[in-house]
């Protein structure tokens, strides 16, 4: 294999790119096929590609506008001098706001600038009725006293240094505002405090490669490999946003002519049995289906004689059945040899994968208990933790097992001993 790396990409081009999803989605969920060429890259099903997003050039602009900065001047960064154009478009993450960012930003603040105080130097009241003089008081010592009757506040400072007070003090707070903003919000948010052009980029988020499951085996399409993948978009603050590498690769690589740098990420865990004679039950709902479409591919390549069962779902069968006709091809060729849907937004109660798995507990637990591998693939938040809760329900039922002995099949023979069990999730 090429010596290509994250920090040394392989620059290709995305000869494909289309979308998935059926008329009407609200979701756009993307088929890309990067070339490998002549790169010596290799891969197997289960393995991830490593893409390498760049800025959006408007994003970087806006930064320069809000700054004053023309884009020229030199910055020191973690991979050497280059301007601010460059810093801002290949080398630091600017569509989130860094918590390392705002903290350097308030130690600055703190260092350079005395907070604002107000104090009371002279004060009169008259009479609402007569007009008479209630108060006439003038503070003569410059010691900063208060008339009678009257306390004293206390220092206040501009709308910046309340905000970053706030940031720093609450870490929820912190990770809210973090969250949900880039650098173009956060200017506008601490306007009053100044920048030079390093101390603008210091504290800034590294840029990262993406890694994407790989939805292809190697055999299906010689010098090529394939992604599915989920373009983020949404409107916050007034203003349309996309996700970093999924907004790269769905709105400025031209095909066939824009650069991606890409390299691979093997997997050591989330393979194919060996012996493939093995049954598989793969759980991948939405863009999870990559690595066992990679998976399908391979198996029909080899000539496997296990047996396939997909669990897959999304929101619905009309706008997000995901590679439909392939699916449906290999379900009448016997290449999936049983095929189980969950439309969430299809009838009056909403359908996940993990109920499609109770339903058939004691077919999925004949499988396993005659050494089918187990895989999930997808969100780790919520349908794996879903799908794990399902598979030790299952285990214990048709096992003949407690819900503590169960738990200790799955988590430590499946997963641990066996490695029957596996999961690329995210």
């Amino acid at each position: 294999m090429a010596d290509w790396s994250a920090k040394n990409p392989f620059m290709t081009t995305i000869s494909q790119n289309f979308i998935l999803n059926g008329e009407g989605s609200r979701k756009e969920t993307r088929h890309m096929v990067f070339e490998l060429k002549d790169s010596g890259l290799s891969y197997k099903a289960g393995d991830a590609l490593g893409v390498v997003p760049r800025c959006p050039p408007e994003l970087v602009e806006g930064l320069l506008t809000a700054t004053n900065f023309t884009g020229d001047e030199e910055v020191e960064t973690h991979l050497g001098p280059c301007s601010l154009r460059e810093a801002l478009t290949d080398r630091y993450e600017i569509h989130r706001i860094s918590k390392k960012w705002i903290e350097g930003l308030s130690k600055r603040n703190s260092e350079d600038s005395a907070p604002l105080e107000m104090r009371i130097v002279s004060r009169q009241r008259y009479s609402s009725t007569d007009g008479s003089l209630i108060i006439d008081w003038r503070d003569d010592t410059g010691e900063g006293g208060v008339p009678e009757g009257y306390a004293e506040i206390g220092s206040f400072g501009d709308t910046s240094a309340i905000l970053l007070k706030e940031l720093v003090s609450d870490p929820s707070s912190m990770e809210d505002y973090i969250w949900s903003r880039d650098y173009v919000d956060a200017l506008s948010d601490f306007s009053s405090m100044g920048f030079t052009p390093q101390e603008f980029v210091e504290g800034m988020d590294r840029l990262k490669p993406r890694l994407y499951s790989i939805a292809s085996s190697p055999e299906f399409e010689d010098g090529t490999v394939h992604l599915t993948v989920a373009i983020v978009r949404y409107n916050h603050h007034d203003r349309d946003r996309t996700g970093l590498c999924t907004g790269f690769m769905a709105d400025r690589c031209e095909t066939g002519s824009t650069e991606v740098g890409v390299f691979m990420s093997p997997t050591r865990s989330f393979v194919l049995p060996e012996d493939s004679s093995k049954d598989i039950i793969m759980v991948g709902p939405g863009t999870g289906i990559a690595p066992f479409r990679a998976f399908l591919q391979q198996r029909e390549i080899d000539q496997s004689g296990g047996r396939n069962w997909l669990f897959f779902g999304d929101w619905t069968a009309e706008g997000e059945y995901l590679y439909k006709d392939e699916m449906e091809d290999w379900k009448e060729r016997g290449i999936i040899s049983k095929h189980d849907l969950a439309w969430s937004r299809e009838g009056a109660e909403k359908v996940y994968v993990q109920h499609l798995m109770a339903k058939h507990g004691e077919e999925i637990w004949n499988w396993i208990e005659n050494g089918a591998y187990f895989y999930v693939c997808g969100d780790k938040q919520y349908m794996a933790k879903d799908v794990h809760r399902t598979l030790i329900e299952i285990c214990s039922e048709y096992g003949g097992m407690s819900p503590e002995e169960a738990k200790e099949f799955v988590e430590t023979g499946l997963m641990k001993t066996e490695k029957r069990y596996l999961r690329d999730v995210y």
